[in-house]
């Protein structure tokens, strides 16, 4: 592992949602076995919920760095975090990160690092850094299907890959949020000028084997080169091995259970979690289910299901709410299916855990990263009505199918030969991103 000494130092800056941080951390463990010395900045508050990720292993060549955000009134520290925010305080914590840019820049003035990597929604980062002669290289953490797509209807461009598309029910709001990016009122604004201030190259979660196409298109659209970095699927450390949920899932059947899970960002509608949890009990299939409510909510989850619900699936289903630890149930012998929201993060660590997939996208780039997991075989996703809400009927019928219909045996063979191909493969993106970061130490681009 790398140290301060003789090293390269990298200072990232990811933005304030774990399905962000989480990679750029897992993108740090790598390069530290590469001899770079990270520092990763975020909220106290992130910091503390991934402090324990950084084993002894890490732990003299990761250095987290707290960055404090200003204080305004309706954003108290426990919410400098999207991990629980209530949806209508986003654009204040968004604000909240855009103010802390003169903070940034005494840290990085500071730590002098030889790179700062950052996420796209902060435009200041790279102009900080090059203000001080240091490169900046972005990380996008979604997928490159997504990326190219939503690329793509900013620029009114052609997207030639017809497996990724977009449903009629929610092409209206679609189309409004593409006239927004047009108009320079959201990400697409900050996108633009962090390209402008950085180095001609981006860093992308990505997998060439899944993406090879997606990848060089978007190299095409945005006149960069585009890194794959790999899938950057955390390890199972310690603390997330709770007794009561291992001993649920070590009594089930090899591959006869499914986790479900919508994310740390998602919060399901009443109508949602009903038809859910309806579909869960149709299937008559073995389940883990994790339930979220916003932080400060005084929801309980009794009263939130169904009536009866937790009586009659008995030891048949495990509902858990707030938090479980997603690596260790996806990777346990008895989970053989992923309900899954199709968050890029979780859809690499199933892809490599070779667990099929039921895609049941929720917003954001989801419904991209759904149409990719039918695209690749490792999935299917439920249909919903013309209004596109769910249906407990589907949800069942796919669950069944993909568990333990003919289809299904389809699915659970290219699931274990593109984790098969993923393993092997191992670590060759990581090698080729440090060559290329440190040709731009060197002076290149």
């Amino acid at each position: 592992m790398a140290t301060k000494e003789n090293s390269y130092s990298v200072l990232m800056l990811p933005w304030l949602a774990y399905g962000h941080i989480s990679p750029f951390l897992e993108l740090g463990k790598q390069l530290t076995k590469r001899n770079f010395f990270v520092y990763l900045c975020s909220t106290p508050i992130n910091l503390s919920s991934i402090k324990y990720k950084i084993t002894s292993k890490y732990s003299h060549s990761i250095q987290l760095v707290e960055l404090n955000l200003p204080t305004l009134p309706d954003l108290p520290p426990h919410y400098q975090t999207t991990n629980g925010l209530p949806p209508h305080l986003m654009p204040t914590l968004r604000e909240a990160f855009d103010l802390a840019e003169d903070n940034f820049s005494n840290i990085v003035k500071s730590l002098n690092p030889d790179l700062v990597v950052y996420d796209f929604i902060p435009p200041w980062a790279p102009a900080i850094a090059s203000s001080y002669g240091i490169p900046a290289v972005p990380f996008i953490t979604t997928g490159a299907a997504a990326s190219c797509f939503m690329c793509s209807l900013s620029k009114y461009t052609y997207f030639p890959f017809p497996s990724i598309y977009t449903y009629d029910f929610a092409r209206e709001s679609l189309s409004k949020k593409v006239q927004l990016l047009a108009h320079g009122l959201t990400d697409a604004d900050h996108v633009s000028q962090c390209k402008e201030r950085s180095s001609k190259m981006v860093l992308i979660k990505s997998f060439k084997e899944i993406e090879g196409k997606y990848i060089n298109y978007y190299s095409m659209l945005t006149n960069e080169k585009v890194v794959p970095v790999g899938p950057l699927v955390q390890d199972v450390v310690e603390q997330d091995k709770q007794k009561d949920i291992i001993q649920w899932l070590d009594n089930k059947e090899e591959s006869s259970v499914v986790f479900v899970s919508f994310g740390s960002e998602y919060f399901l509608t009443h109508e949602e979690l009903e038809e859910t949890a309806y579909g869960l009990e149709l299937s008559k299939v073995s389940f883990i289910w994790v339930v979220r409510f916003p932080t400060g909510e005084n929801i309980k989850l009794e009263e939130a299901l169904p009536r009866g619900f937790l009586e009659r699936v008995g030891q048949t289903g495990k509902v858990l709410e707030g938090w479980a630890p997603q690596r260790y149930i996806l990777g346990h012998s008895s989970v053989g299916g992923f309900v899954s929201h199709c968050g890029w993060g979780s859809t690499m660590e199933t892809m490599k855990l070779g667990v099929p997939i039921i895609a049941m996208p929720m917003h954001l780039d989801q419904p991209y990263n759904a149409r990719l997991i039918e695209e690749v075989g490792v999935g299917l996703e439920p249909k919903r009505d013309n209004s596109g809400r769910l249906q407990r009927g589907e949800i069942a019928k796919v669950i069944r199918e993909v568990m333990v219909g003919e289809s299904g045996k389809n699915i659970k063979k290219k699931a274990k030969e593109l984790s098969d191909t993923m393993l092997k493969k191992g670590e060759e993106e990581i090698d080729l991103v440090v060559d290329e970061l440190v040709q731009l130490f060197k002076g290149g681009n």
